[in-house]
């Protein structure tokens, strides 16, 4: 049984009351020296942390000017404090955006600002102390990254800035989190988040291709490390193993194989997350993704395309033109990269795939806008398809869709609760009060739309819903992958 009251579920919003301090004790484990070592930190607290985090503080500031404007320009008006969805569901004023950046920008002023240098209480500027030190790793892992209060802010303050700064100045004082630096480390070594070896790889694979010829009757193909295919598939680790990720794995398979693309995954790059974003550190993030590089590299394909991954889009999407200067080898027909759901929508805009509708009559849908994809990225060639797409993919593929109220979806999107590196037990109790005002606008479909069915493109959204969901007395079961909904709908064997 939880240890804390899950909130009640009302219509939305409801703006509660505050309840300072509500939250203070929460915190994630902290990573051990040989984790910390895995991705390049020191492995506790150094003598001088104070000197070495506020001179790490200097350096992102100056090597960002996005930073120092963040930092520079908040005016208190007070438009973000009702947009986070930890501080609507756990009532903790620090977790109010405003709040919880004037915890680094406090330190900022004392610093690197004439007026906290020499008058600190005029401006709200503060010594780096260790109590102010112990704040920042409460409660900017209280952060999801979701950035859903910049869409809200008259200047654009991008929070997500802010928390990624907060969070590699931790490391690099020797602070690290054990959730994000211990997966990053299995990522550099082996080559995804799980540490699953090559011959397990396989193993997995082969079994899916097994359950999918139980199934349809068909030899559908999961390959690995195929060199020559068209298509490299770089989806997040859950989908070998876990519900419901496997069955968006067994979608993409079948799509794949009705439309004839020829297509791999990598064991050595068989990871399309990249936490290094999570923790604002650019060296693992290069290093991470210079992995798929080599990977695609390696197999001579012609298109890289990213599976079902929120932050995984927005970094390929975002980062990856900057990121690397050489990906010449790849075809110039494609975009690089490709969401799966680009290449499933195109598919079904030329007539490739043989869709039976009918087949997914049992179910009434409604869709999740992951906040990576909605406010990180786009998808397609047009203004807002990073919304279209994925809703036009779930229409053409089934007759019942009901998309939640619009001050919830699109843009104004609420982060599933457990998204930028806080998926872990151990902050099981913010993951499930972050999720209510999701919680909320799904209790209203399911209410008006007898609503059994909850897409998502994410695999941290998926995992999170599946463990959130119960608590809310919803079914587990009802969180499903995109391409689940499509695999179901494809007649395989009409086409092929």
């Amino acid at each position: 049984m939880a240890d804390f009251d899950t909130p009640v579920l009302k219509e939305y919003p409801i703006i509660p009351l505050i309840k300072k301090g509500s939250m203070a004790h929460s915190k994630p484990y902290v990573a051990k020296p040989d984790i910390q070592a895995g991705v390049g930190f020191p492995g506790e607290l150094v003598d001088n942390w104070q000197e070495v985090g506020v001179k790490k503080l200097g350096e992102l500031v100056s090597g960002s000017r996005a930073l120092q404007v963040f930092l520079d320009t908040c005016v208190k008006c007070g438009a973000c404090t009702d947009k986070c969805h930890y501080y609507l569901g756990t009532s903790d004023p620090l977790n109010m955006p405003v709040a919880r950046q004037d915890l680094l920008r406090s330190v900022y002023r004392r610093y690197y600002t004439f007026a906290g240098k020499f008058f600190p209480k005029l401006v709200g500027a503060k010594d780096f102390t260790k109590d102010v030190l112990d704040k920042w790793y409460s409660y900017f892992h209280q952060c999801s990254q979701c950035r859903r209060c910049s869409v809200f802010c008259p200047y654009g303050i991008d929070t997500a800035e802010v928390s990624m700064a907060a969070r590699e100045i931790l490391d690099t004082v020797g602070v690290g989190q054990k959730y994000c630096n211990e997966i990053l480390g299995k990522v550099h070594k082996i080559g995804n988040n799980l540490g699953l070896p090559k011959p397990a790889l396989v193993d997995t694979m082969e079994g899916l291709e097994e359950d999918i010829k139980d199934e349809t009757g068909i030899d559908v193909r999961v390959p690995v490390d195929q060199k020559g295919a068209d298509v490299l598939l770089i989806t997040p680790s859950a989908d070998f193993f876990a519900e419901p990720h496997i069955d968006g794995l067994i979608g993409y398979a079948k799509v794949f194989h009705q439309a004839g693309i020829s297509w791999t995954v990598s064991s050595y790059a068989s990871e399309a997350a990249n936490f290094s974003m999570f923790i604002g550190s650019n060296e693992n993030l290069l290093k991470t993704a210079t992995r798929i590089r080599d990977a695609a590299y390696d197999l001579g394909v012609k298109r890289i395309v990213v599976g079902e991954c929120g932050h995984a889009w927005r970094v390929a999407y975002s980062f990856w033109n900057t990121l690397f200067k050489d990906m010449d080898f790849l075809d110039k027909k494609y975009p690089m990269p490709s969401h799966i759901c680009e290449v499933t929508h195109d598919l079904i805009q030329r007539g490739a795939l043989k869709i039976n509708k009918e087949a997914n009559d049992h179910r009434r849908i409604t869709f999740h806008d992951s906040c990576n994809v909605a406010r990180g990225s786009r998808m397609g060639n047009i203004p807002g398809g990073q919304f279209i797409i994925p809703r036009e993919v779930i229409k053409a593929c089934a007759n019942n869709f009901y998309d939640m109220a619009p001050e919830t979806i699109h843009e104004n999107t609420f982060c599933c609760g457990g998204g930028g590196g806080l998926l872990t037990d151990d902050l099981m109790e913010l993951r499930v009060k972050g999720a209510l005002p999701r919680m909320e606008a799904l209790k209203q479909v399911v209410d008006e739309y007898d609503v059994n069915t909850f897409v998502a493109i994410c695999a941290i959204c998926k995992t999170q819903f599946a463990k959130t969901l119960p608590y809310y007395k919803f079914d587990m079961d009802m969180i499903t992958s995109l391409h689940q909904i499509v695999g179901d709908s494809l007649e395989l064997g009409t086409n092929d």
